[in-house]
């Protein structure tokens, strides 16, 4: 499972670009999205790479990242109880670990909201003109992006 964070804004960016943001719903700056591994979102990704930050989650990051990031419909937040009560999983942990693995997806939590909003990274960013491989943040940073989630969760 890809985690995709948009990392640069929409000014000067080419209508193509700014119409896939939409499909991936990076609507805005600091938003992640979380998509499976196959070859529409790779294709995807490939085209908005100059734009976003993304790598492979790990389930102890991704589940940080529900409990703190995760809202329902009309901002609340996502705990346990829900969780427990609304799905066939025990805890955020274990859905958390179900995703990373394939076994589910967002939409098998009722009301979750799919995109993540992020604080900006603790510290800054190392640069959002540069790549990874550069020194910078943009582009794939493979299982690195769990280091990137951290800073903003």
């Amino acid at each position: 499972m890809y985690a995709i964070v948009r990392v640069r804004g929409q000014v000067s960016v080419r209508y193509t670009i700014e119409d896939t943001m939409k499909m991936l719903r990076l609507h805005r700056v600091n938003h992640c999205v979380l998509v499976p591994e196959n070859s529409h979102y790779k294709g995807m990704i490939q085209k908005v790479k100059d734009y976003v930050a993304y790598g492979q989650v790990d389930a102890e990051t991704l589940a940080v990242l529900l409990k703190n990031r995760g809202r329902l419909e009309g901002g609340v937040r996502l705990t346990e109880e829900y969780v427990k009560e609304n799905t066939d999983y025990v805890s955020i942990d274990a859905f958390a670990k179900a995703l990373v693995e394939e076994k589910a997806t967002l939409k098998d939590i009722p009301k979750l909201k799919p995109v993540f909003r992020l604080h900006p990274p603790r510290k800054g960013h190392a640069g959002i003109k540069r790549t990874v491989q550069q020194g910078g943040v943009l582009g794939n940073h493979g299982d690195n992006i769990n280091v990137l989630l951290n800073k903003m969760r």
